[in-house]
C-alpha cells in the first residue's frame, strides 16, 4: 500500500448524536439516574442553580461547556439550544450551538446557527471565521474568501485568517498562494502550530527540506503530538530512504504505541524489504488497536499468503470485505485465489 500524504485536518466529525430539544427550562433538568449528573459535583451545583432561576441563559450556556468538555454532547447541545431560546441577543449561545452541529457533521444546521450569530453581531470575528470552515468543507471557496476577507478588513493581522486563506487555497492546488498565507500566518504569530505544520506538509511535499525544519519546530511546540515526527518519516519514505522513514516511524511509536499510520507504513516497508514476517506482526498490532480498519485485515492477509498461511489469509480478506463492501483489493485478492467471497 503505497504511503500517502495525510493532512493534518482542522477538524474532526463524527457522527449524529442529538435529539430534538423542547422548550422550557424544566426539560433540560437532568434526569436523577443519569451518572454525570451524580457523578460530578460541578454540574450538580450549577444545575441546583438552575432549578432557582431556570431564565438564566448565562447558567445554560456555562453548564452546556462543561457537558462539552466532558464529552456529554447530546446535553450541551441541549443547554446551548435552551440558552439561545432565553437570550435571543447573546451571538455566543447561536454560534456554540452551529460549532457543535459542525462538529457532528449536520453542515445545513451548522450554517443556520452560525449565520444567526453573525445577524446578532455583524463584527463578530469567531463567527465569520467558522463559517468560513464550512464554506471550506463544502468547497465553496468563493463564499469562505469572502467571509475570511471581513475579517482580514476588521484586523489585517489574524492568524486564523491567513490560516484558513492558506487552506483554501491549499484544497485549490494553488501551493505558491496556500505557503505564502500560511507564512504570513506565522509571521503575524510564531507559535501558530497548525500553521508551522502546513508549511511543513508543503515544504516537504515538494522535497524541500527546509519543511522537515518546520515539523521540527512543530513538534517542539507540542511533543505530545507525534503527527510531525510521522510526516518526517514520510518525507524519507517518498523520497526512497526507507531507513530513515523507519526510524521516525519507531519514534513515533515510541511515543504513542497506538500511532496507527506509523505502524501501517512500516509494515508496507518491511514487505518490500521481504521481511514479511514483521510485517504480519505490524499489521496484526494494527487491528487490535483498530479492529474497523479493513485495510489493517487486507495487509495482514496479504502477509499470510506470502508466507503460504491461506486460511488466514483468506479469512482476513472476508473480514476487509465484512467492514468495507467496495474494497476492491481483497475483492482482487479472492477471485485471485478463484475464491468466492
Amino acid at each position: 500500500m503505497k504511503s500517502a500524504w495525510i493532512g493534518y485536518s482542522l477538524i474532526l466529525f463524527g457522527v449524529m448524536l442529538f435529539a430534538g430539544c423542547k422548550n422550557g427550562a424544566k426539560s433540560n433538568r437532568p434526569a436523577d439516574s443519569d451518572p454525570i449528573f451524580q457523578s460530578n459535583l460541578d454540574l450538580r451545583n450549577i444545575t441546583q442553580l438552575i432549578d432557582k432561576t431556570p431564565k438564566d441563559a448565562a447558567l445554560y450556556y456555562e453548564r452546556g461547556g462543561m457537558l462539552y468538555k466532558l464529552k456529554q454532547d447530546s446535553l450541551a447541545l441541549k443547554d446551548y439550544k435552551m440558552a439561545a431560546s432565553l437570550d435571543t441577543n447573546q451571538a455566543r449561545n447561536y454560534s456554540a450551538v452551529g460549532d457543535m452541529l459542525f462538529e457532528h457533521k449536520d453542515i445545513t444546521g451548522s450554517i443556520q446557527w452560525i449565520q444567526k450569530a453573525i445577524n446578532k453581531n455583524p463584527t463578530d470575528r469567531k463567527a465569520h471565521l467558522k463559517i468560513a470552515k464550512l464554506f471550506l468543507y463544502l468547497q465553496e471557496y468563493p463564499q469562505a474568501f469572502g467571509e475570511i476577507n471581513i475579517v482580514l478588513r476588521q484586523n489585517v493581522y489574524d492568524p486564523e485568517a491567513y490560516f484558513l486563506k492558506g487552506m483554501v487555497y491549499k484544497n485549490m492546488k494553488d501551493t505558491a498562494k496556500a505557503i505564502s498565507n500560511f507564512l504570513t500566518s506565522v509571521q503575524v504569530s510564531p507559535d501558530y502550530r497548525d500553521a508551522v505544520i502546513q508549511l511543513g506538509l508543503l515544504y516537504c511535499a515538494q522535497r524541500n527540506e527546509v519543511g522537515l525544519k518546520y515539523l521540527d519546530n512543530a513538534f517542539k511546540m507540542d511533543s505530545t503530538d507525534v503527527f510531525p515526527i510521522f510526516a518526517k518519516g514520510t518525507y524519507y519514505q517518498e523520497i526512497n530512504d526507507e531507513a530513515r522513514a523507519k526510524e521516525f516511524y519507531r519514534a513515533c511509536v515510541v511515543r504513542n504505541s497506538h500511532y496507527v499510520n506509523a505502524l501501517f507504513n512500516m509494515g508496507y516497508i518491511l514487505m518490500q524489504e521481504d521481511s514479511v514476517e514483521k510485517a504480519y506482526r505490524q499489521y496484526n498490532i494494527v487491528t487490535k488497536i483498530d479492529p474497523l480498519n479493513p485495510a489493517a485485515y487486507f495487509n495482514r492477509g496479504l502477509c499470510s499468503e506470502m508466507l503460504n498461511n491461506m486460511k488466514d489469509a483468506v479469512a482476513d480478506y472476508r473480514q476487509a470485505l465484512a467492514l468495507d463492501s467496495t474494497y476492491d483489493r481483497p475483492k482482487d485478492a479472492m477471485k485471485r485465489l478463484g475464491l468466492k467471497k
